[in-house]
């Protein structure tokens, strides 16, 4: 009998502990099984609340200073061109076209399973496009519509820009291809510093996302952007080329993943539009003179900004087998090609 009263009292003050706890914004673990009786939540489940708070255990709770308001994605796509500057064939060896269409997919699925976050903020889609094929534009369409989020797609005209410099190859076509690839990155950046308000995600046609991808990369931006109170530059490739040295490296911890600090990336990167109009000379200058390697000017700004890499990745880069700038290290790329499949 009196077990079964201290059980009863013990029940009722943990109920008046959690409502006390609710009432103060104070979450607690119930260590008997794990659960978080506060937001009624498991281990498994995010604890994190876009705009307000991050908590990582046991490290606790980051209160966010910096929150997302919006989120722009801008896509640069080509299915007529395998490689611009190269004839290798990339891993699975498929046509152009399947990287694109299964890139626009993952992303799609991203904001498709975590609807709830989206619908936190403001969201839109923006596809470059330069030489697809009408049937290539039409899935592309089809796909994106299946979300309801917001899009545009331009179609690029190279002439628009001559102001680009490229250098001597020998070889018109990849020459042709190296204009088409900077014209297109000059125009998402003009679009993005006309439409974004906040966060911008420059992504490149061949990149194949996790599902948890752009919700891992928006609270950790979120989270870190609010601990060093400054705007950042988050890459979901884990590079293999990035481990080819031993130059030092920080490793921090976001929402669900470890990230660390690096000084290259290719072009695929989120940051934001106060850091597009900062750089904005030297990111112009990236995207009109051609240089060895091409990203030199983005490098240059990582010199002075923090630039984050995910471990394990977020994304796979389907390049070739064998480009230490492809495939990262301990990811299951067979599995994140296959979810993507049309």
């Amino acid at each position: 009998m009196r077990n079964i009263k201290n059980n009863k009292k013990k029940k009722i003050f943990k109920k008046i502990f959690i409502k006390l706890s609710r009432i103060l914004g104070y979450e607690i673990i119930d260590q008997n099984d794990f659960s978080f009786p506060v937001s009624n939540k498991n281990s498994e489940d995010s604890l994190s609340i876009l705009g307000k708070k991050s908590i990582a255990i046991p490290l606790g709770e980051t209160m966010i200073t910096r929150s997302v308001k919006s989120l722009d994605i801008i896509v640069k796509t080509c299915t007529s061109v395998n490689l611009v500057t190269q004839n290798k064939k990339r891993i699975f060896e498929h046509n152009k076209s399947e990287y694109t269409i299964r890139t626009i997919k993952s992303l799609i699925n991203n904001i498709n399973i975590n609807k709830d976050l989206f619908n936190k903020i403001k969201v839109s889609l923006t596809i470059i496009d330069h030489n697809s094929k009408k049937g290539d534009l039409e899935l592309i369409k089809k796909i994106i519509e299946q979300s309801r989020i917001d899009y545009k797609i331009y179609n690029l005209n190279v002439d628009e820009f001559p102001q680009i410099k490229i250098l001597n190859k020998n070889n018109t076509t990849i020459e042709g291809n190296m204009r088409a690839a900077m014209a297109s990155i000059i125009k998402s950046f003009q679009v993005a510093k006309e439409i974004s308000a906040d966060l911008i995600y420059f992504v490149e046609d061949d990149y194949i996302h996790k599902s948890e991808c752009l919700a891992e990369m928006l609270f950790t931006y979120e989270k870190i952007a609010s601990e060093i109170n400054e705007e950042l530059f988050l890459c979901p490739v884990d590079y293999p080329y990035l481990y080819k040295s031993t130059e030092n490296t920080n490793i921090l911890i976001g929402h669900r993943y470890h990230w660390r600090t690096i000084k290259e990336s290719l072009l695929t990167f989120m940051t934001s539009k106060k850091m597009l109009n900062k750089h904005w000379d030297l990111l112009m200058k990236m995207c009109t003179e051609e240089h060895a390697p091409f990203e030199t000017p983005l490098h240059k700004i990582y010199e002075n900004e923090v630039c984050l890499s995910p471990i394990p990745s977020l994304a796979i880069h389907c390049t070739n087998v064998n480009s230490v700038f492809g495939l990262s290290p301990n990811t299951n790329w067979k599995k994140i090609w296959d979810e993507n499949k049309i």
